[in-house]
């Protein structure tokens, strides 16, 4: 499952992301997210869209191959912020709860 998404994000969708990091169910940074999707850790990643052309894709196709649901919005701020961090391009959530609960949001809002 591929999504891209590119339009406003709600900030219910940064809350979640902060909530699942508080809980220790997230990973940042380009090497962590990649290493959580080969041990198939990940149950969804989401990309900024600010993020390079070459990470958008690494990500696509990673996440393509091992059928894990990819989203590319918010910026490397917005996600940092929500994290914890300065800035970040990609994060992944490793709870399945934290993870429908981002979709839905995401895909109502398309």
């Amino acid at each position: 499952m591929n999504s891209v998404l590119k339009n406003d994000v709600p900030d219910k969708v940064f809350s979640m992301i902060g909530l699942a990091t508080k809980a220790g169910k997230t990973f940042s940074g380009e090497f962590s997210v990649e290493k959580a999707v080969k041990e198939r850790k990940a149950k969804l990643v989401i990309v900024s869209e600010d993020a390079s052309d070459n990470t958008k894709k690494l990500f696509t196709n990673k996440c393509g191959f091992y059928k894990i649901p990819v989203f590319v919005c918010g910026s490397r701020s917005q996600l940092g912020k929500a994290t914890g961090n300065q800035e970040r391009a990609s994060i992944a959530i490793s709870d399945e709860g934290f993870s429908k609960s981002i979709i839905n949001i995401l895909t109502e809002n398309n």
